[in-house]
């Protein structure tokens, strides 16, 4: 009985030298604001991620945000490969526990006279009554078990369980750059339509104007060269649709394979309301929500397991404490093999094994380790880098638009009383046929620049809502 609390104060001694530290998040220095917007950066714990529904109110956006994320093949693996580490988180759960095994096996040797226990040797067989063969009839459990001295497993749960969490964040991370991709595909389509729209109406423009120089042609009051310079603007403006309808489709595609859906046409509202970004992403960006950003995390997560298999690596630099043990039925006889206590047997055994020589690979493992850790730490550093950069650039992006749109708004106002009163002009004989031309022409530029620069706001607005984290 002493001997038993011997060797039980002994383990409890060496189970108190734990190797390894435990983890530390790495400091990270924040601006005080965000460079080109003036925008205090505000230090608080308010880290809540927008839910994407109140981010996109579209219903039709809405519904295919919904498709991709329960279809898109992307997230599907991402799933699985949730699943597969979670299996490996449950095996470090119970990795501490003692290995059992069972078996039963039966053997028969002959010998030959010659050999040591055949009929010239020790004789065994005859001593046995079995002449020149033996036989044997084992039935036994054996039980092996690692003494975690050094924390070894617990440092593999330790890592397991951040491989776990790593796999949640790059799913969160999936869905976020998902959702920016049919958001941007979506409001590239209304952009695209409205386009369209637009091209079609200063066509019909555009043929009035042909229309109107051709009869003044055919009175002799214009000449064969404007007939034609109207045809030709007539003919650019003509030539513009089916460049706006190669990528319409396209992009029609590219979303239905995002809802792993076989391509088709892709339904959009009749009314295409102009895109707004909620109130709550205007005001002040706290820098806790970009360090709990999926990416950003997933990246810590990683670094948390790296400085787990520090541990992991140190532990096997020391001296490993198994002990086994085994027991069963055992004969050379199977009519009294299930005899009991007669064919009751027993094994203990308990050693310290200590590592020598290992051609340097326990060393090489240790110190990779530290090098590794360090490596997740600079790439930790420089994702929360990024990820303040990618919210600067986005909020001055949105600023800018919103200039640019007030501006190319107001020369479009401009644009369609010039062309109203080119028209007049012209039938009037007041304006040559060249002013009309070169203000249609600035015109269906202008407004196709005018939509372009919507849907770069919307984009603007996207990569905002990507730059914060996503939303849940």
């Amino acid at each position: 009985m002493k001997k038993i609390i011997y060797y039980i104060l002994i383990l409890i001694v060496f189970s108190a030298c734990q190797i390894g530290k435990e983890y530390t998040r790495p400091e990270i220095v924040m601006p005080k604001e965000y460079r080109g917007t003036g925008t205090i950066m505000q230090q608080n714990n308010d880290s809540t991620l927008l839910p994407w529904r109140s981010f996109f109110t579209d219903p039709a956006l809405q519904n295919i945000i919904d498709n991709i994320l329960q279809r898109n093949y992307d997230m599907v693996i991402a799933l699985k490969n949730i699943e597969i580490n979670d299996e490996y988180l449950k095996e470090s759960k119970v990795s501490w526990l003692p290995s059992v095994s069972a078996g039963i096996g039966t053997s028969r040797n002959y010998y030959s006279d010659n050999s040591l226990n055949g009929a010239n040797g020790f004789n065994l067989g005859n001593t046995l009554g079995t002449n020149n063969r033996i036989e044997d009839y084992t039935l036994n459990t054996g039980i092996s078990w690692e003494i975690d001295i050094w924390g070894k497993v617990k440092n593999q749960k330790k890592a397991a369980l951040n491989e776990w969490l790593q796999s949640l964040e790059a799913r969160k991370a999936l869905q976020t750059r998902l959702i920016a991709s049919a958001a941007t595909s979506y409001y590239t389509l209304l952009m695209l339509d409205e386009q369209l729209a637009i091209t079609r109406k200063n066509l019909a423009l555009s043929a009035n104007t042909v229309k109107l120089i051709k009869v003044q042609f055919e009175n002799g009051a214009a000449t064969a060269l404007a007939l034609q310079q109207a045809e030709v603007q007539y003919k650019s403006t003509q030539a513009i649709i089916p460049d706006l309808e190669q990528e319409q489709f396209i992009q029609e595609n590219a979303l239905n394979v995002l809802m792993g859906n076989e391509p088709d046409k892709i339904a959009l509202p009749e009314s295409k309301a102009n895109f707004t970004a909620p109130q709550q992403l205007n005001s002040s960006v706290p820098a806790s929500l970009m360090s709990n950003r999926p990416d950003v995390r997933q990246k810590e997560f990683e670094l948390r397991a790296a400085s787990a298999r520090i541990g992991v690596a140190q532990a096997g630099l020391y001296p490993a404490l198994n002990i086994t043990a085994a027991g069963g039925l055992n004969s050379f006889q199977s009519s009294n093999w299930l005899n009991i206590p007669g064919s009751l047997f027993g094994i203990l055994a308990g050693g310290l094994t200590e590592p020598v020589f290992n051609k340097r690979k326990l060393r090489t493992a240790f110190n990779v380790s530290k090098i590794t850790y360090e490596q997740k730490a600079e790439e930790f550093r420089k994702t929360v880098l990024q990820a303040t950069k990618e919210v600067s650039d986005a909020m001055f992006k949105t600023e800018k638009l919103k200039e640019k749109i007030a501006i190319e708004t107001s020369k479009n106002e401009l644009l369609q009383t010039a062309v109203n009163n080119a028209d007049l002009l012209f039938t009037n004989g007041q304006a040559n046929y060249l002013e009309v031309i070169l203000i249609e022409q600035n015109l269906i530029e202008n407004e196709l620049k005018l939509s372009d620069l919507k849907r770069q706001q919307a984009l603007a607005y996207i990569e905002f809502y990507r730059a914060l984290g996503g939303g849940q």
